[in-house]
């Protein structure tokens, strides 16, 4: 049985490299897909010194406005129609897909109302457990994980999230090989599919259940070992973002980096996940989007925020907040 408990919250309830024009439906029929158009920004120039720094952070600037998206974790209990709609007034322009809510929407009413609210699909989460940390055995995980890779393609989503599964008393030696035969298994499906895949660390303080893959450097390893174009990572800075190392890393890591999502907190995870609001905590966002606009990151930024600290906000708070958040970094950006 399929184990959709999430790490973020316990027990509740592709994008295409060739840009094809046509993607198939569960039932077999083609659709053509949506391709979203993005406008450039305008900005006003009043000397040519502005002019200068404007066009030295205008790519970091253009990310946020044309590839930011929110994790349906962010809004757990509301609808898959309740989270397109919020977000898209918002002028978020993608979403990250909670299996378990697609699951109850449905594959194809999921594709029909993403298309009228004009969002892509940033990320799909997730698949993993093949240490069988989770109850499942490796065969059935990996299964699973391939019945997600063609939801994945359908929705065109930009990545498949991978959580490693934790240790599971296996040695490390043992647990790292079980983990990538099982995504040499899946990355030979995701390629036919046209699907990138994402092997995500987890913070070992909060998440050794789920992942014991828990830093850049060994995701790198082992996106390295399976070799593929279409295996990456997820940079997720609640997890890495207070990692001293994880700056120094980056040069490495951006030309294997799918996705970036964007998370705050106010010490080192411990415990259950818990996640501040955007700019409460002591994670360097700034610095670390502005070393990836170095190094010319240029995918999507996806905000996750869950737990303890955001529970006495409502979701329309939570989201303004963040898009508000957003708006002034960028703000700051346009500055002389």
């Amino acid at each position: 049985m399929t184990n959709w408990s999430s790490p973020e919250v316990k027990g509740d309830v592709c994008r295409t490299c060739d840009n094809s024009q046509k993607r198939i439906f569960t039932n077999g029929t083609e659709v053509r897909i949506l391709l979203l158009e993005t406008g450039k920004l305008a900005r006003s120039r009043r000397s040519l010194r502005k002019q200068t720094i404007l066009d030295e952070d205008s790519k970091i600037q253009e990310a946020w406005r044309n590839t930011l998206a929110v994790s349906q974790l962010s809004t757990l209990r509301w609808s898959f129609a309740e989270d397109a709609h919020a977000y898209a007034t918002r002028g978020f322009t993608g979403i990250g897909v909670y299996r378990p809510k697609l699951e109850d929407f449905g594959l194809d009413r999921t594709i029909e109302l993403l298309a009228e609210a004009s969002l892509s699909v940033t990320s799909l989460s997730w698949v993993g457990g093949f240490t069988g940390s989770d109850g499942r055995a490796f065969d059935d995980a990996v299964a699973d994980a391939i019945h997600a890779v063609r939801d994945a393609a359908n929705l065109q989503a930009g990545t498949l999230i991978v959580l490693a599964g934790g240790q599971n008393n296996h040695i490390r030696n043992h647990a790292r090989r079980t983990l990538c035969d099982a995504l040499r298994e899946i990355v030979a499906v995701a390629e036919e599919f046209g699907v990138r895949l994402s092997l995500e660390p987890i913070h070992p303080g909060c998440g050794d259940e789920w992942s014991f893959v828990n830093d850049l450097q060994s995701t790198l390893d082992i996106v390295e070992t399976v070799g593929s174009p279409y295996l990456g990572l997820v940079l997720d800075t609640y997890h890495v973002g207070m990692d001293e190392d994880a700056v120094r890393w980056l040069p490495d890591v951006v030309p294997h980096l799918h996705l970036v999502q964007l998370g705050d907190a106010r010490h080192s995870p411990l415990g259950e996940m818990n996640r501040c609001l955007l700019g409460d905590g002591c994670v360097p966002i700034r610095a670390i989007l502005e070393t990836l606009r170095e190094y010319h990151y240029e995918g999507p930024l996806e905000v996750e925020l869950i737990g303890e600290d955001v529970e006495p906000l409502s979701y329309d708070e939570l989201l303004d907040h963040t898009k508000a958040f957003i708006d002034r970094m960028t703000d700051r950006v346009e500055q002389p």
